[in-house]
């Protein structure tokens, strides 16, 4: 074969290889990496001049796909980029010392990583798209429960109270009638819960008033979690607090913030198991402050992570929550033009995170 002939056999040798490679990531399933990877390794080996002393190896991410046994340390290799941050690589072995890698071979593997990045990049873009309309739908399905919830609990406010008004009003005028004092008691009591509850859906649907003003939380975080010592001892669950400064000014309406405190702490207090860790972050950046509050309990599940921040919406027993805890943090940090997320960890329990603008 003359010199001229063979160059042509490795130039169709280098397109075919091109070819294929794109048509695998045009088919390449996006949960199926390893897969795509694989394929696009073996094209590669097959698609240099020595493909039986030629070996590949791709890494992107955790994930690591090899051709086959690596003898020695001559090699091309090439970065795969994904928005311009290098994710991975491809490397190119050859396995006898004795041989040599064409010139054009560099360009090919250098092509081929520029592709597979271009994937890659499609896929996060889609994969953020759809994290996002799902992340606006449940916004919408919140703020129509929202104006539901602040209606009723208008229309509930002004009944409420006169029930609580008369009932006082007969309790005096009957204190004599102890039967009767009795029975009024408990009407009293109930009416008092079911205001609270209107409450709570009060806050989540935005509609309490605020008073905000420009503070140092740093303070307001510490006397919060002193106030909740007792609580973490007696149930005996340890917890750190770690504030990154000790300025950290927001305007805020400061019994809010407590409450938003109170409530996300007592709920990983809850969820803790025995001996459990709560950690309690607070950062911030130029514009915003974070709380975070990271529990050891057993995480939420798919439905409770598309419904914790629904009002009555709860995973404790009967009888144990009414599932406004949560709601009322939702309507307060967003009454505050913050936003909340919640997220299992890695390991073991959940992660809910408040981000507050200044």
């Amino acid at each position: 074969m003359s010199t001229i002939e063979a160059a042509l056999k490795e130039r169709i040798k280098e397109l075919t290889c091109l070819y294929e490679v794109s048509s695998i990531l045009v088919d390449a399933d996006p949960k199926e990496h390893i897969k795509t990877f694989t394929a696009i390794a073996q094209s590669i080996k097959v698609g240099f001049q020595y493909p039986e002393d030629t070996e590949v190896v791709i890494e992107q991410g955790s994930i690591h796909v090899a051709t086959g046994t690596i003898l020695t340390d001559k090699f091309l290799s090439t970065k795969i980029k994904v928005f311009d941050a290098i994710e991975g690589f491809i490397k190119v072995y050859l396995n006898k010392e004795s041989l040599d890698f064409l010139p054009e071979e560099q360009p090919l593997i250098d092509n081929i990583g520029i592709k597979i990045g271009d994937y890659l990049d499609r896929v996060a873009s889609k994969q953020n798209a759809a994290r996002l309309r799902q992340q606006m739908e449940h916004a919408d399905r919140l703020a129509i429960i929202g104006e539901l919830t602040a209606g009723i609990a208008h229309e509930l406010n002004t009944p409420l109270a006169n029930i609580l008004g008369f009932a006082e009003l007969l309790k005096e005028d009957l204190e004599e009638n102890f039967s009767v004092a009795a029975d009024l008691d408990k009407i009293i009591k109930n009416a008092i819960f079911s205001r609270e509850v209107v409450k709570k859906l009060m806050f989540f649907s935005r509609a309490m008033p605020q008073e905000k003003t420009l503070v140092n939380i740093v303070p307001q975080v510490r006397e919060a979690m002193n106030l909740l010592d007792a609580t973490f001892r007696k149930e005996n669950v340890r917890y750190t607090v770690t504030i990154a400064d000790e300025e950290m000014l927001l305007e805020v309406d400061t019994v809010q913030l407590t409450q938003i405190l109170f409530n996300l702490t007592i709920n990983a207090i809850y969820f803790s198991p025995p001996d459990g860790l709560v950690q309690i972050k607070v950062n911030q950046d130029a514009e915003t402050i974070y709380l975070e509050i990271i529990d050891e309990g057993p995480g939420l599940s798919d439905e409770g992570l598309e419904k914790v921040f629904q009002p009555f919406f709860t995973t404790k027993p009967t009888g144990s929550g009414a599932g406004l805890g949560l709601s009322v943090v939702h309507g307060i940090v967003t009454s505050h033009n913050g936003s909340i997320s919640a997220k299992n960890n890695e390991d073991k329990g959940a992660t809910f995170k408040v981000s507050l603008p200044k």
